[in-house]
């Protein structure tokens, strides 16, 4: 039986995936976490296979939910299933350890299958976007990273210096490293490039 824990902000789409992969006589959906800190603290009490989650959710992203569980060392295969085919975020999700990376627009079965081949030890990417993935590096370490995404939310840079705990001073030099790197004239511009790369 593979042990299944689903992490989907969209009560819907969270439905559908848990009744779908309850059909399949070799699957068992555990529970479900609307948000990425239920979906951590669920992890540690279900201790499940593998966890299915979507990227963007409130608390902790998937992505920073995968990198979590590879950090902690926990027996946990994560699997990213998304709405972002953008090679970015997969060359950082298999940097944080994903075992598998599927589209919602992929046919249903497509997870069931993925589950299978995650749990016996594989990798299940979709094949276009893995080819895309190489095509062109993330400039970004994760410390610019973090302050673009900040900044591109609207914070100001003495609030995410608060925040991140560091010099107003750091957090300008971060901004100004990644609009360098990114090429772009500013802030809102760069946040943009980033986020359409997938490197947010």
């Amino acid at each position: 039986m593979i042990r299944v824990l689903l992490a989907e902000d969209q009560a819907m789409v969270r439905g559908a995936l848990s009744a779908l992969l309850n059909l399949e006589s070799d699957i068992e959906v555990l529970g479900s976490a609307a948000d990425g800190e239920t979906a951590w603290r669920e992890v540690q009490r279900l201790k499940p296979d593998v966890l299915v989650t979507d990227i963007e959710m409130p608390g902790l992203t998937g992505l920073e939910l995968a990198q979590r569980i590879h950090r902690q060392e926990l027996p946990v295969k994560c699997i990213i299933v998304t709405t972002f085919a953008r090679p970015g975020f997969l060359r950082r999700a298999l940097d944080a350890g994903v075992s598998g990376y599927l589209l919602k627009d992929a046919p249903a079965e497509n997870l069931a299958e993925a589950l299978r081949i995650v749990h016996r030890g594989g990798r299940s990417i979709d094949p276009q976007l893995a080819l895309e993935a190489w095509s062109e590096a993330d400039p970004l370490n994760d410390r610019e990273r973090q302050v673009l995404r900040l900044a591109g939310e609207g914070q100001s840079a003495s609030d995410i210096a608060t925040k991140l705990n560091l010099s107003h001073g750091t957090v300008r030099n971060y901004l100004s490293e990644a609009i360098g790197k990114l090429g772009t004239a500013n802030r809102i511009e760069a946040y943009r490039l980033a986020r359409q790369k997938g490197w947010l």
